[in-house]
């Protein structure tokens, strides 16, 4: 893509003069997202009564789907999902592998194209717009994670609900106004640019 039409903040990264370079770039860029999520996962503090923690997981879900796009953010939550399953311990916490709150790690991918697609159209340029789509991310996010939650519990939907929605969000909205001034300000100071 050309710097003279980004789509997305990764776009605004120096064009590679060939295929096998932009591929290199962007397997980087997927390997940054993931790791940057696993480090916000090890950001958890226990909430009594649940067993899904407080993390920072989410916001770097949807700063990794909005800044690098749906392809290259989903790519990066499957990276992120894969090693979880294979045992390296980065999802919350320091777990990996299956358990009750495995299904909000399967919404990372769906939230990564859900913001990735929306950051392409333009919705991380103004702190409404990105109020928005960090929205709909997280909604994205809780429509696979409390089902899965209820179902690995063995709970109801409602239940389900109370353990892994209500108490998350007010964490959410702070994490969506640390979004509404974050990107659209890297757009001003970097966008400029382009």
């Amino acid at each position: 893509m050309s710097l003279a039409t980004p789509a997305v903040l990764a776009d605004l990264l120096p064009a590679s003069s060939t295929r096998a370079r932009g591929l290199a770039r962007d397997l980087a860029l997927v390997v940054g997202g993931a790791a940057f999520t696993g480090l916000a996962a090890q950001l958890a503090v226990p909430v009594p009564g649940s067993p899904v923690p407080v993390t920072g997981q989410t916001l770097a879900v949807l700063l990794v789907g909005t800044a690098l796009g749906a392809r290259r953010g989903v790519a990066s939550m499957a990276l992120y999902l894969l090693a979880g399953l294979a045992g390296l311990p980065w999802f919350a916490g320091g777990s990996s592998g299956l358990g009750a709150t495995f299904g909000y790690v399967i919404g990372f991918m769906v939230a990564a194209a859900v913001v990735g697609e929306l950051a392409r159209r333009g919705a991380d340029r103004s702190p409404l717009r990105t109020a928005g789509a960090m929205l709909l991310g997280n909604l994205a996010v809780y429509a696979v994670g409390v089902p899965y939650l209820a179902v690995s519990l063995h709970v109801s939907l409602a239940q389900a609900a109370s353990y892994g929605f209500y108490p998350y969000l007010t964490g959410d909205a702070v994490k969506i106004a640390l979004a509404m001034g974050l990107l659209p300000t890297t757009w001003k100071l970097f966008g400029r640019r382009a």
